[in-house]
């Protein structure tokens, strides 16, 4: 089994011997029981991975680390960034657990017009820190070095705009002639993909993303839901762009 990934703020990986404290390193002591000898990856979340063994543990929150390599990973390229619809229940954080473990980039939240849910006030920050929370935690657990962005929840207008900068952009709908699987991609810049709620992409909607560039492209003769559709395009990209290569 592979090293266990632990986040550390970043500018925190430097030197040969590292300390793991707070609420990370209690999930390492007293959770996981790590012991010395075992190995243990500490990341910064952006890229960055120093490799070693436990060489102390201290209390129930603390351990040191013996760092016997380091790695930075590259930016990835191109970046892959999901607009994902805002789901009914925890189907939310189903959808960004399984989009992080495959590789996404990145997660916008949607609040499409047809969207069940809807996040205001108290409630939609509770909801965005548990898709961040959800996002960290799949990373770690897919030891990934580089955790994927989750953002502020984004209107219709604010998605229009991140779809007219992006190198290619796509709107994954049933009804599009075109399967994304023979689309032409871009070799570097952003991908942005957006996957509408239960009910659909709203009219309107599709033809304020189309105006902005962002064709329609079906994934295949079945039509998934929204929590599924995202890990399912991503995956397919990732190995058509060769970052699964």
């Amino acid at each position: 089994m592979t090293a266990p990934v632990f986040l550390v703020e970043p500018g925190e990986l430097t030197g040969d011997r590292l300390t793991l404290t707070g609420p990370e390193g209690r999930h390492a002591v007293s959770v996981r029981r790590l012991r010395v000898g075992e190995e243990i990856v500490l990341t910064d979340g952006e890229g960055t991975g120093a490799f070693g063994t436990v060489a102390a543990v201290e209390g129930k929150d603390r351990l040191e680390v013996a760092v016997t390599r380091t790695r930075a990973e590259p930016a990835p390229n191109p970046r892959i960034t999901v607009v994902q619809a805002l789901p009914k229940g925890d189907r939310g954080e189903l959808a960004v657990e399984t989009m992080t473990e495959t590789g996404v980039d990145a997660v916008v939240p949607w609040a499409a017009s047809r969207c069940v849910t809807q996040w205001k006030g108290e409630r939609g920050a509770k909801s965005l820190a548990k898709w961040r929370a959800t996002a960290r935690e799949a990373g770690k657990q897919a030891r990934r070095l580089r955790m994927p962005c989750v953002d502020d929840l984004m209107t219709t207008r604010q998605v229009v705009e991140l779809l007219s900068n992006a190198a290619f952009a796509a709107v994954l709908h049933e009804e599009g002639s075109t399967p994304l699987a023979t689309a032409p991609l871009p070799t570097e810049g952003d991908i942005v993909l957006v996957v509408g709620p239960e009910g659909g992409v709203a009219p309107e909607e599709l033809d304020a993303f189309t105006a902005a560039g962002a064709k329609p492209y079906r994934l295949g003769p079945t039509v998934l839901r929204t929590s599924t559709a995202g890990v399912a395009a991503t995956a397919l990209l990732l190995g058509r762009t060769g970052r699964w290569a």
